[in-house]
């Protein structure tokens, strides 16, 4: 049944979106939109990805918490390098942080805090997937940035992902 019918709610919602398209009820659009309904979910159902494992649901809950309080943080500290910018200019760099993390998921959710994160953004993961390049708003110490990016964000991921 399953390999059939992979996902019940979008079947149910391409039908319903196909039905509103065509402004109509008549009998081959109900059938022909039940045909594309069935058929769409079934034939890209193996170009979905498997889901994640997760592996530790406390360290996960740590992390959620430590990025909260990292966004509030770093908005305060990107908020205050903006107003003394007349003063004291942000000194914006690119690092690159080598990485031991290869699971995809773990990698998607590095980019996702690293992107809801104030004054980082994530330019670009290597080919091979063994470093990110990543733009830091006001960079004092290169080395002690990647060593705490990776502590706090890319261990407990690995710990999480595995």
């Amino acid at each position: 049944m399953r390999r059939w019918l992979p996902s019940l709610p979008l079947t149910a919602a391409l039908w319903a979106l196909w039905l509103l398209l065509n402004d109509s009820l008549a009998a081959a659009d109900l059938l022909l939109g039940a045909a594309v309904a069935l058929g769409a979910p079934a034939l890209v159902a193996p170009l979905r990805p498997r889901g994640p494992r997760l592996r530790k649901p406390l360290v996960l809950a740590r992390l959620v918490l430590r990025v909260g309080g990292d966004v509030v943080r770093s908005a305060l500290e990107v908020g205050a390098g903006v107003l003394r910018a007349g003063s004291r200019r942000p000194r914006g760099a690119f690092v690159s942080v080598p990485l031991d993390l290869k699971d995809p998921h773990g990698l998607a959710s590095l980019a996702i805090i690293t992107a809801v994160v104030p004054g980082t953004v994530w330019c670009e993961l290597a080919a091979d997937g063994s470093s990110l390049l990543i733009h830091a708003f006001d960079l004092q110490d290169e080395a002690a940035f990647v060593a705490d990016y990776k502590h706090r964000y890319e261990l407990p991921l690995k710990e999480i992902f595995g």
